[in-house]
């Protein structure tokens, strides 16, 4: 059960686009959001804008699911014990999404899951504070876990990070839009299994 403070859960209406890289007359809003480009915007210096970069870089996307390919980002506590007992915790599903092989070297703290023709939902665990996280944040309690949403609407990503900010380590969920609630929800459920919970430690407020 799903329950919200003030924002809202992500309602799919902003589903990617299905395009054609190979396709050179596409115009630049349409080949910004093929899927292996949204990807890499991800994993880009647009992430540093929202104080956080979480990367979900494809190395290739076909028909049939493949290996994927993770970028490093900063993640101080990613091979700390409690990052290792939720990896431990994870499903193998994620409603349709199912948890997708990962390329070496795998950034440590990390899995994934994949479906057809859509971007993999990422989890990143032992990442920093989130840079927007303040005492004025909005967070949304899915299942008894506290998540702040950074939504990348503002710079074209059809994608939210989700960051769980009441347990030992910082996790970060990178849901594409249209992926429904099973995502946010079986992740809150790991989490419950894994880890603790524990009082929030948001910045203060600018300007305090």
């Amino acid at each position: 059960m799903i329950e919200s403070d003030s924002s809202p859960e992500p309602d799919g209406t902003a589903d990617i686009p299905d395009t054609d890289a190979t396709d050179t007359e596409q115009a630049p809003d349409e080949e910004r959001r093929h899927p292996a480009l949204l990807a890499t915007a991800i994993a880009l210096p647009v992430a540093l804008l929202i104080g956080i970069v979480v990367a979900a870089v494809l190395i290739d996307r076909k028909p049939v699911l493949g290996p994927l390919a993770l970028g490093p980002v900063p993640a101080p506590n990613a091979e700390s014990a409690e990052c290792a007992d939720l990896l431990t915790a994870l499903p193998e599903k994620l409603g349709d999404y199912t948890r997708a092989e990962l390329v070496e070297p795998v950034p440590a703290g990390t899995a994934a899951w994949q479906i057809d023709e859509a971007e993999p939902v990422v989890l990143r665990c032992g990442l920093d504070r989130p840079g927007e996280f303040d005492a004025a944040a909005a967070l949304q309690v899915v299942d008894g876990v506290q998540w702040f949403e950074v939504s990348g609407a503002a710079e074209g990503i059809a994608a939210s990070t989700w960051f769980a900010v009441d347990r030992p380590v910082y996790v970060a969920l990178t849901v594409p839009n249209g992926s429904g609630p099973s995502p946010l929800q079986e992740v809150s459920a790991a989490l419950t299994e894994a880890l603790p919970q524990q009082q929030i430690d948001p910045a203060p407020v600018s300007g305090n």
